[in-house]
């Protein structure tokens, strides 16, 4: 992940390079063509928003439609990871969103490890995710926001301007320094090392680059969470399911990990933990 700015500007900007995540990610599901590219730029676009939050937390892209792509999730945290699926019927398409997903929506969530959880959704329309992120920034009255995204078999890239608040030395910094990055190409964005990009979009303007930052494919799926979504099925539920199919196996549809709980590991989830006399509980 690489920060840069234009100090005079009020424009500052972020620019990732997806390999080995990309390939992570894709190594997970048999994804058609069709699928890994909208997969792709959602991953390179949730860390491009991540690197913009002023907490820890996570943000969450969401893509649900009543087409062959039916759902798309994507997760990146403010530590650089992302992790991401999709699910899809039959033949898929290539095309725009709406051939992709048909009608549906885009949702974004910000989830702050302290604080209030908050979601904003807008139709998912557009030729890509781009343009429905830029609608999501649109419609929610924050920082004028551009982004930029390309996707091969390889890597997944993304470029993105975003406007500072407050004023600036140059007014018509935010609008020169967009039309310049309108003019990138797909096999720039995914061929070009970074300082060779930014010359070539930017060599007019002063630009600061920052040292990089790592970003990795990363699951947060562990057996504790998997023993809380179980607890909260209730032990009628779980043991149905013993009852039927001997053990439980679940799966993590992100990194395909799987977890499995014979009929004692079950009983252990509903065994209310005992308190030695004279030592209170400290949890409040």
């Amino acid at each position: 992940m690489h920060r840069f700015l234009f100090e005079r500007l009020g424009v500052r900007g972020e620019l990732v390079c997806l390999d080995a995540s990309f390939q992570a990610v894709l190594s997970r599901h048999p994804y058609p063509g069709p699928v890994q590219r909208p997969l792709g730029e959602a991953l390179a676009a949730v860390l491009l928003l991540t690197a913009t939050l002023k907490f820890e937390g996570s943000l969450t892209l969401q893509a649900q439609g009543s087409g062959p792509i039916r759902t798309l999730v994507v997760q990146g945290t403010h530590r650089g990871t992302v992790r991401g699926l999709a699910r899809w019927d039959g033949d898929v398409p290539h095309g725009d969103l709406q051939r992709l997903f048909g009608a549906g929506h885009l949702a974004l969530t910000l989830d702050p490890t302290r604080g209030e959880r908050y979601q904003g959704i807008v139709p998912l329309e557009g030729a890509g995710l781009g343009a429905a992120i830029e609608t999501y920034f649109g419609h929610s009255e924050q920082l004028p926001t551009r982004l930029w995204l390309a996707v091969d078999g390889n890597r997944a890239v993304g470029l993105m301007l975003q406007r500072m608040p407050g004023t600036v030395e140059d007014a018509d910094g935010w609008t020169r320094t967009v039309t310049l990055a309108d003019t990138v190409e797909e096999r720039e964005l995914l061929t070009l090392p970074v300082q060779n990009l930014l010359r070539r979009l930017f060599h007019e303007e002063d630009v600061r680059l920052y040292d990089p930052e790592p970003v990795a494919f990363r699951c947060g799926c562990s057996r504790g969470r998997i023993e809380q979504t179980l607890r909260a099925l209730g032990r009628a539920e779980v043991d149905a399911i013993l009852a039927e199919q001997g053990d439980i196996a679940v799966t993590c549809e992100f990194c395909n990990r799987g977890y499995r709980f014979d009929a004692v590991d079950a009983r252990e989830l509903f065994t209310d933990s005992v308190v030695p006399a004279g030592v209170k509980d400290s949890m409040h």
